[in-house]
């Protein structure tokens, strides 16, 4: 079926269920059909449903904000990642919404925050669709941080 919007798609398969329904004589071929309509109407609705969650995600992307809290608890997070040139697009977008979000740049693909933030980075890395690439590190133990705690102001 072609691509038309959510309501063309069901009005259509309403229309073509009718007309199938009047041609099949048989009781039993009517009721494949409705068996079918019932199908092709409820993979009508999961792509809805799955377009509707997409253009929620994407919105609420656009909201996201990391908390700083009061008081460090003298971890940092530290995002790595790996991402292949075929998912380039990703790995731009993942790299601009992390140093939006406050994180400090420390090599191309490794990221550093001295508050909690996993939540927001698992959002962030299933909205872009990236998980099998990006791993996230909560560490006590970083040498040399002298220049991230003068970054963020912990000194």
């Amino acid at each position: 079926m072609a691509r038309y919007s959510i309501v063309k798609e069901k009005i259509l398969l309403l229309l073509l269920g009718g007309a199938a329904l009047l041609l099949a004589y048989n009781p039993k071929k009517q009721l494949r059909v409705i068996e079918q309509i019932s199908k092709e109407w409820k993979k009508i609705n999961r792509r809805k449903l799955y377009y509707g969650k997409k253009r929620a995600l994407v919105y609420s992307l656009d909201q996201l904000e990391l908390k700083k809290e009061r008081v460090w608890d003298k971890k940092w997070r530290i995002v790595i990642f790996d991402i292949p040139e075929k998912k380039k697009r990703g790995r731009e977008a993942l790299r601009l919404k992390l140093k939006e979000l406050g994180f400090k740049e420390l090599q191309k693909s490794i990221f550093a925050f001295p508050y909690k933030c996993k939540d927001e980075i698992d959002f962030v890395v299933e909205v872009f669709e990236l998980r099998q690439y990006v791993r996230f590190i909560e560490t006590s133990n970083l040498f040399h941080d002298a220049d991230l705690r003068l970054h963020f102001n912990l000194v």
